[in-house]
């Protein structure tokens, strides 16, 4: 399937793996690069070097194009911002924040960016700036959201931008990836369908809660103060919806999620860890290498849109 996307990635298929924090690292990243998508290594709070490190064993293991992801809000951005020029990184994903103040520098390296928007307005300045394509994530991902749903978003900003555009939330299978290009996509960010690779590192304790997630499993907490996120209900996220409720600030409710998400995805804390998973969770039922997810979701997109 080739579009826009997969030839300025220089990838097969056009899927791309969201860099998703504790998630998405060399394992991950490098297997779904070899299965012709485009892998991506989270930045998240990590320090320049630790990133340095992954990016170096991912092409150890793959020498298909792989990306980083930078977490903008992230103490350490400048640093893993100018690694990744050191390094050689050939696509930047960025998120939680506005990535101008490196666009001169990426650019003139030759690096691919695209920034995840999550409304028009942004879309269309990371335009201005040089983007080469922009992820448009609607509110049913996991993590950080806004409050857009994927169907509304993706073809306003699809309207708005001449550069392509790769829909994100609620999507993780031929079916959301066909819809996707209905609606004016030229490529999907796939996150939860993923942590369940075999490939994924994830504590065992998280992959069995997504795929035994039902339709209704998904809470957002935090959007008293601005900062939704999108999870799977357990204990913690009960705790802090009720803290929420009393009105507790935005610190204290900070503190109740520290370390959180580590804590579920290398230690399998699924009870009073953070498990983030997009809506999608309860439609996944097993674990799969990432080659045959891609190639199942593709082959379903595939028959789904006539080729």
């Amino acid at each position: 399937m080739n579009t826009r996307i997969t030839q300025l990635l220089g990838i097969e298929y056009p899927i791309i793996q969201g860099g998703m924090a504790w998630v998405a690292e060399h394992h991950l990243a490098a297997a779904v690069s070899e299965a012709g998508g485009l892998g991506l290594i989270g930045g998240a709070n990590a320090p320049g070097e630790v990133v340095r490190e992954e990016i170096r064993k991912a092409k150890k293991l793959t020498d298909k194009p792989i990306g980083v992801n930078v977490m903008l809000l992230s103490p350490h951005a400048e640093d893993v911002a100018k690694v990744i020029v050191e390094e050689g990184v050939k696509v930047v994903t960025t998120g939680a924040g506005n990535p101008e103040k490196y666009m001169e520098m990426w650019k003139a390296a030759g690096i691919k960016v695209i920034p995840v928007v999550a409304s028009v307005a942004l879309a269309k300045r990371m335009e201005r700036y040089g983007a080469d394509a922009v992820v448009a994530e609607g509110c049913e991902s996991g993590g950080h959201i806004g409050e857009q749903t994927t169907m509304t978003l993706v073809p306003q900003v699809a309207d708005a931008v001449s550069i392509p555009v790769i829909a994100a939330g609620g999507i993780g299978d031929g079916r959301g990836i066909a819809a996707a290009f209905m609606l004016g996509a030229e490529a999907v960010q796939i996150g939860t369908r993923f942590v369940v690779s075999k490939e994924s590192i994830v504590h065992d304790n998280y992959k069995q809660r997504i795929i035994k997630a039902k339709d209704i499993d998904s809470a957002v907490t935090g959007r008293t103060h601005g900062h939704p996120v999108r999870s799977l209900r357990n204990q913690m996220t009960r705790q802090y919806v009720k803290l929420e409720e009393e009105g507790k600030s935005f610190e204290e409710l900070e503190y109740l999620t520290l370390g959180t998400l580590r804590n579920a995805v290398l230690e399998g804390d699924v009870i009073n860890g953070t498990v983030m998973a997009g809506q999608i969770a309860g439609m996944i039922s097993k674990e799969q290498t990432c080659k045959e997810m891609i190639e199942e979701m593709m082959e379903q997109a595939g028959k789904l849109l006539g080729r």
